[in-house]
C-alpha cells in the first residue's frame, strides 16, 4: 500500500444505530434509493478494494453526477470531506461528511470490455468490468437506459495525476475498514459497482467485498 499521509475524518455515526445494512460481493452491483437527509456509509473492508459509483437525482433520473462540475467547483481534482457532488444541472446531490481514507478519484472512470482491451490485452474482452455491471443493474429500473452510463466516483482508488497531466493507475491508500461517509442533499438514486477489476492494482488484483449503512438524517423519521 502506498504511503499518503492525511487527517481523517472520522464519523460519530454507530453502525448499530443504522437502518440499513448490506454487504456488496466482489463484483456484483448495488442500486438504492437515499432521501434527504440520509447518510450512506460506503465501507473498503478488506482494503485496496475500489468501489466505482454513479448518482442521478430521484426526481429527475436524467440529471446524473458531473465529475466536470464537481471538480471545477471545488477546484480540486480529488474527492473527500467537504467535497459537494453536483449534478449537471448544478444542483447538490450528495456531501462528503466523513471519511478515513483521504481521497477518491473521480476522473479515471470504469472500467469496461472495451477499455480493457486497449489497457491489457484482447484476451481481457469477456472479463466482468463496471461497465457490464452498471447496465445490468439499471436494466431493472425502466426510467433508466445505457444512456444513463455517465461519469463517475472510484470510492478509495487511487489515480495520482502527473505534472504533465497524464493519469496513472497507482496502488491504493486505503486500507481494512477505512470508509467514506456521504450526506444526501437531494433525493438520490445510488449504483455500485464492486469492481471486480484484475488487471491494475486498483484492486490489488483480488477484488473483495464493500458494506454499505444507511442512517436517517438527524431528527428525520425517513426510512429506507
Amino acid at each position: 500500500m502506498t504511503t499518503y499521509s492525511f487527517e481523517p475524518a472520522l464519523s460519530v455515526l454507530n453502525p448499530d444505530d443504522a437502518v440499513y445494512n448490506k454487504t456488496i460481493p466482489a463484483g456484483e452491483g448495488w442500486l438504492h434509493d437515499l432521501l434527504p437527509g440520509q447518510i450512506l456509509r460506503i465501507v473498503d473492508l478488506e482494503g485496496n478494494q475500489a468501489v466505482d459509483t454513479l448518482f442521478y437525482s430521484a426526481d429527475e433520473p436524467g440529471d446524473h453526477y458531473s465529475a466536470i462540475r464537481t471538480i471545477s467547483s471545488q477546484q480540486n481534482l480529488y474527492l473527500t470531506t467537504g467535497s459537494v457532488l453536483l449534478a449537471e444541472s448544478g444542483r447538490g446531490l450528495l456531501k462528503i461528511t466523513a471519511d478515513t481514507c483521504g481521497r477518491h478519484d473521480t476522473i479515471g472512470g470504469a472500467c469496461s470490455a472495451q477499455s480493457n482491451t486497449v489497457r491489457y490485452s484482447h484476451d481481457t474482452l469477456p472479463m466482468h468490468n463496471c461497465r457490464d455491471t452498471f447496465m445490468l443493474m439499471l436494466s431493472g429500473r425502466p426510467e433508466y437506459s445505457k444512456r444513463d452510463l455517465a461519469p463517475n466516483v472510484n470510492f478509495f482508488m487511487n489515480v495520482p495525476v502527473t505534472p504533465e497531466g497524464a493519469l496513472t493507475f497507482a496502488d491504493g491508500i486505503s486500507g481494512p475498514g477505512r470508509y467514506v461517509e456521504l450526506t444526501a442533499l437531494a433525493p438520490v438514486t445510488v449504483l455500485i459497482s464492486n469492481c471486480p477489476q484484475l488487471n491494475n492494482p486498483c484492486n490489488a488484483y483480488n477484488p473483495t467485498p464493500a458494506q454499505v449503512l444507511i442512517w436517517d438524517g438527524k431528527g428525520g423519521n425517513d426510512h429506507v
